[in-house]
């Protein structure tokens, strides 16, 4: 393993997997770390790409040579078009996608990248020389060089998930949380802040009678996300729609002030729509 390079990125979600593709591209020498290599582009929460106020930006990135748009397309199980009866300015394509295989056709393209290499490591220091970040630390002691590095640990650093009234740390359900290197961010004088998501929980759709849902399909023409050469393979599956009733009503009273969004617990700002009941 080469101890100096062009470029790091730390953080192989969907922001480090685009920044190390386009430095790659740019025939930098670039390295990838992420603390699970299982993990890369790995998606959370309801399994989509784009909607309201972000299906436009993969678009952008698509059109600017990034992969989210291909792999969306390549891996999408549902598309619509959102707000089709409001104004052309407010409406936004969405896709549902297959979260196992999108991540696995990320990873394949992250490591079929020339100049690009992909490895497993926490980070938890920054280099220093001059007033220059020229490196990062790992947990197993490693020092890498780098010309650039660029952080890109989403809801990793300091991560806190609440469930109900209860809480621990994480970085996503059941992944390590980054501890060390927020710390020493703070030390170099950065502020940092919290910002907070909800997720809905998941069902066992062998517990569903699915003919008492109402049913959601998909959108036909497809319009896919990229504007390349790109296919949707995938089969394609409905979403269903079902309410709440007196009872659930009842329980989510009853039990309210356990929950975090309300209890006080979560004082991170971020999206209000999502209460995850």
């Amino acid at each position: 393993m080469p101890q100096n390079w062009d470029v790091i990125i730390v953080g192989a979600g969907h922001a480090g997997c685009e920044a190390a593709l386009a430095a790659a591209k740019m025939e930098q020498n670039t390295l990838l770390l992420t603390q699970s290599v299982d993990q890369v582009a790995a998606m959370s929460c309801n399994p989509a790409i784009g909607g309201l106020a972000k299906g436009h930006l993969v678009k952008e990135i698509d059109a600017l040579g990034g992969a989210m748009g291909l792999v969306a397309d390549a891996t999408a199980i549902q598309f619509r078009t959102l707000n089709q009866k409001k104004g052309a300015a407010v409406q936004a394509t969405r896709c549902q996608s297959d979260m196992l295989v999108y991540k696995t056709v990320m990873r394949r393209r992250i490591e079929g990248q020339n100049k690009l290499v992909l490895k497993q490591a926490e980070v938890i220091g920054l280099l220093e020389e001059r007033g220059r970040i020229n490196g990062v630390l790992t947990q197993l002691g490693e020092q890498l060089s780098a010309k650039t590095v660029i952080v890109t640990t989403g809801t990793f650093f300091n991560g806190l998930i609440h469930i109900g009234d209860r809480r621990f740390p994480a970085g996503r359900a059941w992944d390590f949380p980054s501890l060390t290197l927020p710390e020493e961010l703070k030390s170099l004088g950065l502020k940092m802040g919290r910002m907070k998501t909800g997720t809905t929980p998941r069902l066992d759709r062998r517990t569903i009678d699915f003919s008492k849902l109402e049913v959601q399909p998909g959108e036909k023409p497809i319009k896919p996300f990229s504007f390349w050469e790109t296919s949707v393979p995938l089969p394609q599956v409905p979403c269903h729609i079902t309410y709440t009733g007196k009872a659930s009503q009842k329980i989510i009273e009853d039990n309210l002030h356990r929950s975090a969004m309300y209890s006080g617990a979560i004082t991170g700002i971020g999206p209000r729509y999502c209460p995850s009941i």
